[in-house]
């Protein structure tokens, strides 16, 4: 049985403050890669989609993270253009456990959604004990989540346009005409990736 929750602490990671830093997202131009095993270890996996999940849960403002594909993303960056990511993330992801397990008593993914808010708030600002340049870490798991919520769906992420309608993005285009750059004018989301076609399912 999982621990009981623990009280929120300041170091939670709240959807809203992660979103307000969501003004521009580095992406890398990645190749669709075909998988023939799993990127990552099945323990590892578990324990980098819980931490996602927290990144970006799911709410009243939409899908998270998991829903949105950002592991499907994170999976075919690491197999790809982010290859040589990998060893360090595993090494990370390993690391989070064992502090999580120090300080609650079980993985990382089989803690409260409280706890583990307050195991990743830990790892943000360097305070996790024993728990080696976790802010590196941290920020490497929030790049690669924003990526992957935010990007083009052509990546393998922002399933459904889940990220897009988040941010109220309408998708790219090559021009608007005057009707659309007026003030105060919804405009009609283009339900496709910039490189052509609907990747986004």
């Amino acid at each position: 049985m999982p621990p009981e929750p623990a009280e929120t602490t300041p170091d939670a990671i709240s959807r809203r403050t992660l979103l307000a830093a969501a003004t521009f997202v580095p992406l890398s131009a990645l190749l669709a890669t075909a998988q023939t095993a799993p990127v990552l270890p099945p323990a590892q996996t578990k324990a980098l989609s819980a931490f996602v999940d927290r990144l970006i849960p799911a709410d009243e403002l939409g899908a998270g993270a998991l829903d949105a594909g950002v592991m499907n993303y994170i999976e075919r960056a690491l197999a790809g253009a982010y290859a040589n990511r990998r060893a360090g993330l595993v090494e990370g992801l390993l690391a989070l456990d064992d502090y999580a397990r120090r300080k609650y008593g079980f993985v990382f993914s089989d803690l409260s959604a409280d706890q583990r808010d307050a195991v990743i708030g830990a790892a943000e600002t360097g305070s996790a004990d024993g728990f080696a340049n976790s802010s590196a870490f941290f920020a490497s798991v929030r790049s690669l989540t924003m990526e992957g919520m935010f990007g083009d769906p052509f990546y393998g992420g922002n399933r459904n346009y889940a990220g897009w309608d988040l941010i109220r993005y309408p998708g790219p285009r090559l021009a608007v005409g005057p009707p659309e750059q007026a003030m105060k004018v919804e405009i009609k989301p283009v339900r496709m990736s910039a490189r052509g076609g609907d990747h986004a399912r």
